[in-house]
């Protein structure tokens, strides 16, 4: 029995809009990793990345992942460097659904672009687009391990929800 759907990809992919789109469809609980994780630490991403750098913030992802194991009817928008960890994405593979919001890494750069209030610590540098194209390359193979891959470039996120909730039978 399907109990979680799981969204993963890279940043700026639509996960946490779509997450909370699909959680409404399904009438199903909803769970943003970055944003949980910034109300516990009372800290923001780049906050916790400027003061404890990479491998703080990958653990508290894994305490997440932890707290949410136990839980049913949840879509989870997990960071994009969580499935850099698969002991993580194996917790909660049983009974979940784990879907790559994929987008090419021009529409990463122009969407990271439109977001002028949304600090990405790991493209606080002169060449964001070249940053992306390398960590979507080393990244890739682990995002296409999801269960299915949805593709996010030119489509709206309500019509990416809609298909979502589709492929769970709603």
């Amino acid at each position: 029995m399907l109990e979680r759907i799981i969204l993963t990809g890279f940043m700026c992919t639509g996960k946490s809009t779509v997450g909370r789109l699909v959680a409404e469809r399904l009438g199903w609980e909803f769970v943003d990793f970055d944003s949980a994780i910034e109300a516990t630490q009372n800290q923001t991403i780049t906050e916790i990345f400027r003061e404890h750098g990479e491998p703080f913030f990958r653990a508290l992802e894994a305490k997440m992942t932890a707290e949410v194991a136990d839980r049913w009817r949840v879509v989870l928008a997990t960071g994009g460097g969580w499935v850099t960890h698969p002991e993580l994405v194996d917790r909660l593979r049983p009974r979940s659904l784990i879907i790559w919001l994929r987008a090419r890494p021009e529409t990463v750069y122009e969407r990271h672009r439109g977001q002028a209030d949304v600090v990405r610590p790991l493209l606080e540098t002169d060449r964001p687009l070249d940053v992306i194209r390398a960590m979507l390359g080393e990244r890739a193979p682990l995002y296409e391990q999801a269960d299915a891959a949805v593709d996010t470039d030119a489509r709206e996120p309500e019509e990416i929800a809609e298909h979502i909730a589709t492929m769970v039978g709603h």
